[in-house]
């Protein structure tokens, strides 16, 4: 097994070009982070040249205070496609694999068209990238855009774009339907990155309700074969919540 160390939440006192290296000292296959917009393009470029690692993506930016992302939200096409624009530059200089569109809290048939035309600007916009949908839960983003697997999929043929893929986060999943074996093995044809954290505290993947022992093996006897992000939260220094690394790899 390969492991991505999600540098939104690993590491996340260190700049991240230090958050890197450290990532590439723990044994980590891979780095992805969130909103590195902040750091020089070229810091983080000079971090993973040095490492040999991988960025393997990144989000877009929220947008304001309270906001959690653009890209559905009617009447700020601008702020979203300017949202992706900084994405993709951005991208493209540190060579990361993917772009995270965050849809942002909305619904609705409107929010819905102006998603679809916002993905289909973005797929366009960075054709030699991945361009993620994530559902998220609930419990953490009440009222966001993209509720469910079922939804991702139906806008994923809509939009009819050959590299959107959707983000199969095991944490998200589980937390909004659940059965993830059976959602995973579906979906596969579908998912760009799959992500992973316990269930329900989003800690380390060695203890809660979803037993990654067996996730992780059906994900080992797939088709997919990239590192999988380990995006969750440690409660005390991340050096200290590594022990499960070794365990599943």
């Amino acid at each position: 097994m390969k492991f991505s160390a999600n540098l939104g939440f690993l590491w996340n006192d260190r700049p991240l070009p230090e958050a890197i290296r450290c990532a590439k000292t723990a044994g980590f296959d891979a780095v992805e982070c969130h909103w590195p917009y902040d750091v020089p393009a070229e810091d983080v470029r000079s971090a993973l040249d040095e490492t040999g690692l991988k960025m393997l993506g990144l989000n877009t930016r929220r947008g304001k205070a309270g906001e959690n992302g653009l890209s559905a939200l009617p009447g700020r096409e601008a702020d979203a496609r300017a949202a992706i624009d900084e994405a993709a530059d951005y991208a493209g200089a540190i060579d990361a694999g993917a772009i995270h569109v965050m849809a942002g809290f909305a619904s609705g048939a409107e929010a819905h068209r102006t998603f679809v035309s916002n993905l289909a600007y973005a797929c366009k916009r960075a054709p030699d990238r991945t361009i993620l949908i994530e559902p998220l839960n609930a419990y953490d983003a009440p009222g966001y855009f993209l509720s469910g697997t079922a939804l991702a999929l139906s806008i994923i043929e809509e939009v009819g774009a050959g590299n959107l893929k959707l983000m199969f986060d095991c944490y998200h999943i589980q937390l909004l339907e659940g059965d993830l074996t059976n959602r995973f093995l579906k979906l596969l044809p579908h998912i760009g990155h799959v992500q992973f954290a316990s269930v329900p505290d989003r800690g380390t993947p060695d203890h809660g309700e979803v037993a990654y022992d067996h996730i992780f093996k059906v994900i080992e006897d797939s088709a997919y074969s990239a590192p999988l992000g380990a995006e969750y939260k440690p409660n005390v220094k991340t050096e200290d919540t590594l022990g499960w690394l070794d365990r599943f790899r």
